[in-house]
């Protein structure tokens, strides 16, 4: 789905769709089924990429509703809140929805996951931040309700920065720029960056991108005309893609240079920017396309009865696969939490032992029709990341293509490190006694 076929027509379709899925949900609820939130944004600046990332995560709960009755038995009741990826409409629409003994929220946004992390905690409510947020909140002796499972920003920083080494050899004396989104979000990376900066001997240079990311003419002026790094990272999102893309064609800058993270790769970004995409990479921590087992059961047990959340051609575009992606993991705690307290509907606490616990092994992985769709992932007290990796992909102008095996990000090297000193500076802050993962289980 691309903005130029995303109409008013279909943004509303999509607004329909989710005020449908609020009615009677309560009643549902209490009827025995399993209460999954999804805080999504359909409106908004940034609609055109929520929408589909929506889709994917209402369909998957659809398809096991549809083909095996919900989970252990267990019918999913999925009712949506618009956050127009606004924080405080977030946080107005997790306590609208937080009495309903929600499994588990995804707010598809780093600056919600921000605010809701004291709520998160006095309500023992948990939190999956799948690919953003907060990456510190790895460490589960902090951040007991937060999972960033299956990579995080600072993993993907790491990963892409591999990439390019493996591509140049040596780093040193190269330059490399970032553009990111000048929000919570686009800042996520740069720790990591001017990390890896110090330790390969790389020149790190910064430019912020003002939301919504439109004027971005004098930026690439000076990257593409003045600086010319040997590579040009993107921690984008919305419109600020597409625009960066056409700008750095513009001035010349090669697209085989430039290189967007998870959230700004997908059919929307380069569709949108035209002809002039080819050539265009991103990372990723998932696979691209609809030749997947899962994918082939949702258009049969989904679109094939007519209950898609929006159109058939979107299934298998990269964010829709996000969007199912998210859904497997809520899922998958909800299952392995069932295995421990039983077949019913269960406390938003259970299911955080649940997810806590998630082994998406290469047999669960075939299993539930993911294999080479998502690498596997294991999570523990400790480890709240569950050890993910980050692929390349290039756009060719027509699909995106994998240009790398799956990327290992170096968490045993320094990464798990930085995650405990910054996640312990935030316990100070907070006052916060980590808990002893030896006496969990």
């Amino acid at each position: 789905m691309t903005f130029k076929k995303l109409s008013a027509a279909a943004i509303a379709l999509a607004i329909g769709f989710g005020a449908t899925m609020l009615t009677d949900t309560a009643a549902m609820a209490q009827d025995g089924g399993q209460y999954v939130p999804g805080t999504v944004y359909r409106s908004g600046p940034y609609a055109p990429g929520g929408i589909p990332w929506a889709n994917g995560y209402a369909d998957y709960f659809t398809l096991l509703n549809e083909r095996d009755g919900g989970i252990g038995g267990v019918k999913i009741v999925y009712e949506e809140c618009d956050t127009a990826y606004n924080n405080d409409k977030g946080v107005e629409c997790y306590e609208k929805m937080k009495g309903n003994s929600p499994a588990v929220f995804q707010p598809l946004s780093t600056g919600i996951t921000y605010a809701l992390l004291d709520r998160l905690k006095a309500d023992k409510i948990p939190m999956i931040t799948s690919g953003l947020g907060r990456a510190d909140a790895s460490d589960g002796t902090i951040f007991p309700w937060v999972f960033t499972l299956p990579v995080t920003y600072w993993a993907g920083a790491d990963a892409i920065v591999q990439h390019i080494a493996a591509k140049e050899g040596d780093l040193k004396g190269k330059t490399i720029a970032l553009v990111y989104h000048d929000s919570a979000y686009g800042k996520e990376p740069i720790k990591t960056l001017e990390y890896l900066a110090e330790k390969h001997g790389f020149k790190l240079e910064l430019f912020p991108v003002a939301h919504p990311g439109l004027e971005q003419k004098a930026t690439w002026l000076k990257i593409g005309r003045q600086l010319r790094p040997d590579y040009t990272i993107m921690w984008g999102w919305g419109v600020m893609n597409s625009t960066a893309i056409k700008e750095a064609a513009a001035v010349g800058y090669p697209m085989d240079k430039f290189i967007g993270n998870w959230w700004a790769g997908s059919e929307v970004d380069v569709e949108a920017a035209g002809a002039v995409s080819k050539g265009y990479l991103s990372a990723q921590f998932h696979g691209a396309g609809a030749d997947f087992p899962v994918i082939n059961e949702v258009k049969t047990h989904v679109h094939g009865k007519n209950k898609g959340a929006g159109p058939a051609d979107e299934v298998g575009d990269i964010l829709y696969n996000r969007g199912l992606i998210s859904a497997v993991f809520t899922a998958e705690g909800i299952k392995v939490a069932q295995d421990k307290y039983g077949k019913r509907p269960l406390t938003p606490e259970e299911v955080r032992w649940g997810i806590e616990n998630i082994d998406l092994s290469e047999a669960r992985l075939k299993e539930l029709g993911l294999t080479g769709l998502l690498n596997p992932v294991k999570l523990s007290c400790a480890d709240h990341e569950g050890g993910g990796a980050v692929l390349i992909q290039q756009w060719d102008g027509k699909a995106w293509k994998p240009v790398s095996d799956w990327i290992m990000p170096n968490r045993d090297e320094y990464l798990r490190k930085m995650y405990e000193d910054s996640a312990a500076a935030y316990a100070k802050e907070k006052n916060i006694e980590p808990r002893d993962c030896s006496k969990e289980s």
